[in-house]
């Protein structure tokens, strides 16, 4: 293979919802490329994208594939992704890298709320966006009807290249308004017969070619001058029009294909070549610095990496776009997150599960290496001399939550290193020991996504796991001031010990003034301040801690003692173990044995007069709450509402967008268990939703009650 310049490079994310046909367009291009001697099917489960044992296993996509085809003497480099909502951490990786991007339509069912969902994703990532109308074969096609689909929620930017003559179980013939051609293809699809338009569709297509004409002008002034002169523009100049408004996202082209008879594919290739925005002609790659690095050869060598895959036999490997310079084997570079030096022994063009060994990348292009120690998503590698680094990649937060376990205990370290690799291949799954809840934490974007990762984890590296319901991260605090004392007195031969704390606890509240007084028994007790310390605590709020000791009835040298037994109680509450926090503790009065008392004495003093002071002081439980929005279609809105409704959601507000309606919520963490799974059940997966967390919370009276008995019940076991 020839080594290419960024001038002579397309890289594309191929998008759309789940069962758009995603990886068959992508498999016809590999093959009219001549990258594979034969097309593959997801139904035969031999594609080139879809190779591993889940994706076969589930017949769609899972990973991001990377891609390539070679193409009029440019190389196409295309990112086949997954059209499941739950994997959207592969789009993201995809779009992180692409200049363009290809949104794959189902004819049939039309705008989705996942073509809504990756036209959002392409417009964050602010890529020129093409539509391929596919499945124009299939014998329900609705073409006039989803096209309306896409101008009614994407608005007149959407402009026809393409229409089908005869959409539906014959389909074989599309009329090309840029090249104003027919083109008619045999049953086997491939390269068509080359046709003058009918006379019945000329009316339309030319109605159709002086809207693309008329499109491609607004962005050039120079175009458009020459179209109010001439009244129409040449097919070069059409293309420059065109590309120039794709570059500035004024124009979505759309293109008619059936990607499983490959048919109109060479012509949407042909399109690619000729009009999408190479490279070079991009800005280039953004550092952490806000500076542009441009795809440039002569530049110092310097690569990003945005995806890794575990495979058997092989092991990591990693794939990665050459942001400068040409990236050789044998080349020593330098992970700038780790500081760690990688040799780059082996560099592959990679078409799924076939991978083409080659000497050199060029900026622009993407590729693969095997076998680096330390290196992961979103590393930066670079040569000698060059301090570039990239941003790392931003994955949205985790939708679904599990606590996980090992069937056999002797399995765990297993699992936990299987699950961490797990990660390094989908950053969008999370991994984490809670020691709070004692738990192993699973996090993922919906309940199907972390079901495919047991799938994996049990049949590929034979581990029977079990998903468990996980404990809610709860907080507790208190709403007044309570005030307790306790002796801490043990005796037994020798020296013995000895301890007695008195003190006041009341809410902690940002601002509030020093504690002069407190009501201690009825009566109103002044207290002097000798001394304050204020904790940030880990789990959020605050302890602060007041040494209100007088007269030496305790040596200081206890209080640290004293302290430390306080903050141990705080991180198990004595309402339910959850943390406590928002805690103010002022010391004023005890006692000491000039020969028994030590600092273990006091710290157990400490956490019993904090504990039995806490459970006077009216304690509530707090729980977490998040602001959800959820993005659903119309009619399915009524649905939706009344559900979260049923999960104590507060609503914040609605409002209509493009078609669906989005529907923003305060919602109990503890009701999101297994939404993900409900609002595909309520909308047939027609709606989606994001959750970041808002603050923390009051329980009702109600729910504070049955995580109480919940937890003496515990306790009691």
């Amino acid at each position: 293979m020839k080594a290419y310049n960024p001038n002579e490079i397309k890289n594309i994310a191929i998008v759309g919802a789940a069962g758009a046909g995603k990886t068959t367009l992508a498999e016809a291009m590999m093959y009219e490329g001549g990258v594979i001697p034969r097309r593959g099917s997801v139904s035969a489960k031999n594609t080139a994208s879809d190779y591993r044992p889940v994706e076969q296993e589930y017949g769609s996509s899972v990973f991001p594939a990377v891609l390539y085809s070679e193409w009029k003497e440019q190389k196409l480099n295309f990112i086949d992704t997954p059209g499941a909502d739950d994997f959207v951490g592969g789009v993201i990786s995809a779009l992180e890298v692409a200049d363009s991007a290809v949104l794959v339509v189902n004819s049939v069912n039309g705008v989705e709320v996942g073509t809504e969902m990756m036209y959002r994703h392409a417009k964050k990532f602010h890529k020129p966006l093409i539509f391929i109308m596919n499945q124009l074969d299939h014998e329900k096609v609705r073409f006039d009807e989803s096209l309306e689909a896409l101008k009614a929620s994407f608005g007149p930017k959407v402009v026809q290249i393409q229409y089908p003559v005869n959409p539906g179980a014959g389909f074989n013939r599309v009329v090309d308004v840029l090249k104003m051609e027919m083109y008619q293809w045999k049953p086997e699809g491939g390269k068509p017969d080359v046709l003058p338009i009918p006379e019945e569709e000329m009316d339309k297509a030319m109605e159709l070619h002086n809207a693309l004409v008329e499109a491609a002008a607004e962005n050039d002034d120079n175009l458009m001058e020459k179209f109010f002169d001439q009244g129409t523009l040449s097919e070069d100049e059409m293309r420059a029009g065109i590309r120039k408004g794709l570059m500035l996202r004024d124009m979505f082209p759309v293109f008619c294909v059936s990607a499983e008879k490959d048919m109109c594919v060479r012509r949407f290739m042909e399109f690619l070549v000729n009009v999408a925005p190479s490279a070079a002609a991009t800005p280039g790659m953004m550092t952490k610095d806000g500076e542009y690095v441009p795809y440039n050869v002569n530049g110092p060598t310097s690569a990003f990496v945005f995806s890794t895959t575990v495979e058997q036999h092989i092991g990591e490997i990693n794939y990665f776009k050459v942001v400068s310079g040409v990236l050789k084997e044998n080349d020593d570079m330098t992970n700038m997150t780790t500081g760690s030096k990688e040799r780059i022994s082996q560099l592959f063009a990679v078409a799924g599960k076939n991978r083409t060994k080659v000497s050199e990348l060029r900026a622009g292009d993407i590729g693969a290496t095997v076998k680096l120690k330390g290196t992961n998503n979103g590393d930066t590698l670079n040569g000698k001399d060059c301090e570039y680094v990239y941003p790392e990649i931003k994955y949205p937060n985790v939708r679904f939550r599990t606590a996980v376990k090992a069937v056999n205990k002797a399995d765990e370290e297993k699992m936990a290193l299987v699950l961490n690799r797990m990660h390094e291949e989908d950053p969008s799954l999370l991994v984490e020991y809670s020691k709070e809840l004692k738990q192993l934490i699973l996090s993922g974007q919906g309940e199907f996504h972390l079901n495919t990762m047991k799938w994996r984890i049990e049949h590929n590296d034979k581990i029977n796991i079990e998903f468990i319901a996980p404990k809610i991260p709860y907080r507790e605090t208190i709403t007044k001031a309570a005030h307790a004392d306790y002796r801490h007195k043990k005796q037994s031969g020798g020296a013995g010990q000895f301890g007695e704390v008195h003190l006041v606890i009341e809410p902690y509240e940002e601002g509030m003034p020093e504690p002069v007084s407190y009501k201690i028994n009825g009566v109103d007790t002044k207290v002097s301040v000798k001394g304050k310390e204020v904790y940030d605590l880990p789990w959020g709020g605050k302890l602060v801690f007041y040494n209100c000791i007088v007269g030496g009835v305790i040596d200081a040298r206890f209080m640290p003692a004293i302290l430390k037994g306080i903050m141990e109680k705080m991180e198990e509450g004595p309402l339910t173990g959850s943390y406590a926090r928002d805690i103010r503790v002022c010391v004023y009065d005890g006692k000491m044995h000039p020969v028994d008392s030590n600092e273990i004495s006091f710290k157990l003093a400490g956490r019993h007069a904090f504990s039995e002071a806490f459970k006077k002081a009216t304690p509530k439980i707090l729980e977490p709450i998040y602001d959800v929005e959820v993005l659903t279609p119309d009619e399915d809105m009524g649905d939706v509402m009344s559900d979260l409704q049923t999960r104590r959601a507060i609503i914040m507000g609605m409002e209509a967008d493009f078609g669906f309606q989005k529907l923003s919520a305060k919602v109990p963490l503890k009701e999101m268990q297994r939404y993900s799974t409900s609002l595909s059940s309520i909308t047939g997966g027609r709606a989606t939703f994001s959750m970041n967390f808002s603050g923390y919370e009051k329980v009702p009276a109600e729910v504070q009650e049955e995580l109480l008995a919940a937890y003496h019940e515990e306790d009691e076991d």
